[in-house]
């Protein structure tokens, strides 16, 4: 397992508990890279494995300086793969350090990895939603996500498709070598779908890219600009840094998500009961679908219903993202800011 931690002294204690205790038959060797912390992360960690008689297992790594060209998630988990490679193991476990996982979690990614012959298996872990931003908007971020990746194209061989979930992702040894490693990807600031696409252009297309509730983010977002912060970091790469993309994605929100309830009240309050009834069709079957996820994460069924202001913000944090990218500001995260 692989943890790259920068200043995590406040979750380290529940999320490597968590690995520490993992109801596993093989061996398990954790590496927690410490990304230049300021708040005793390392000290933490120590400490974490000690208390539960697991220090032997756990390898605590003091990050090297971040070199030119290296995004610094990506540089720490290279680091922590070296380290990892002398023991020669089949699979590496790449995952946050805000992610706590249930103890069966390692063992089923293995069993899907082994069982169904996949060099890439992923989790969509459930993020936290407990604060009011927190459920108006992250169900609609791994809703839009699922969008733009579907799922059962990604688990397909025979699609091009390629994503994943970099808070939790399981790599068969053979596949990141045969990619050139972390260093392949060492730039990519969406680093999860980057790697994903490695694998699947490298000859192998065996991945998979599934949503649990087996591992959850502690990592808490409780205001609108912790959220807008978060999306505005990778939006406009997401778009690969194109106008034209960037257009397309304006006119598409509006057109799919603002429109039809605002053509549907229009209607209503002109007369026009055709128009009304169309539109506000849409907005209903729209609402329905965005539904499921509104339940796996146990949000009231009325946020399903505000969607078109959810597509409002989201389509205001790209906006935001490309003015960021064009200011030289963009990719800042923890202290970095990442030229883009």
């Amino acid at each position: 397992m692989i943890v790259p931690a920068r200043n995590e002294a406040d979750l380290l204690p529940l999320t490597l508990r968590s690995l520490l205790t993992q109801d596993y038959p093989g061996s398990v060797t954790i590496f927690v890279v410490d990304d230049h912390s300021t708040d005793g992360t390392a000290d933490i960690a120590r400490k974490t494995a000690e208390q539960l008689g697991q220090g032997d297992r756990l390898h605590l790594l003091l990050a090297e300086p971040l070199p030119p060209g290296w995004t610094g998630k990506l540089w720490a988990l290279e680091q922590g793969i070296q380290k990892a490679m002398t023991l020669e193991p089949d699979y590496f476990l790449l995952t946050d350090a805000d992610i706590e996982h249930d103890r069966t979690n390692l063992r089923q990614l293995v069993e899907k990895a082994v069982g169904d012959d996949r060099e890439l298996v992923s989790l969509m872990v459930r993020l936290r939603c407990q604060s009011f931003w927190e459920k108006l908007l992250i169900p609609a971020f791994v809703f839009f996500f699922e969008k733009l990746y579907p799922f059962a194209w990604i688990n397909q061989p025979s699609k091009n498709m390629a994503g994943a979930a970099g808070g939790c992702s399981l790599i068969r040894r053979e596949a990141l070598l045969r990619i050139g490693g972390i260093q392949a990807i060492r730039q990519a600031l969406i680093d999860d779908c980057a790697l994903a696409q490695a694998i699947k252009a490298s000859g192998s297309k065996r991945i998979w890219l599934g949503l649990t509730t087996s591992a959850h983010s502690l990592r808490p977002y409780d205001s609108l600009a912790t959220i807008w912060n978060m999306v505005a970091r990778t939006a406009f790469t997401q778009l690969n840094y194109s106008p034209l993309l960037l257009l397309g994605t304006l006119i598409g929100m509006m057109v799919i998500y603002l429109a039809p309830l605002g053509l549907g009240l229009v209607g209503l309050f002109t007369g026009q009961w055709f128009l009304a009834f169309i539109n506000l069709c849409t907005y209903l079957l729209m609402s329905l679908m965005y539904l499921p996820i509104i339940r796996f994460y146990q949000t009231s069924v009325w946020f399903a219903f505000c969607l078109p202001a959810i597509g409002l913000l989201y389509t205001l944090m790209t906006m935001d993202s490309a003015r960021r990218h064009w200011q030289g500001k963009g990719g800042a995260w923890k202290g970095r800011i990442y030229q883009t």
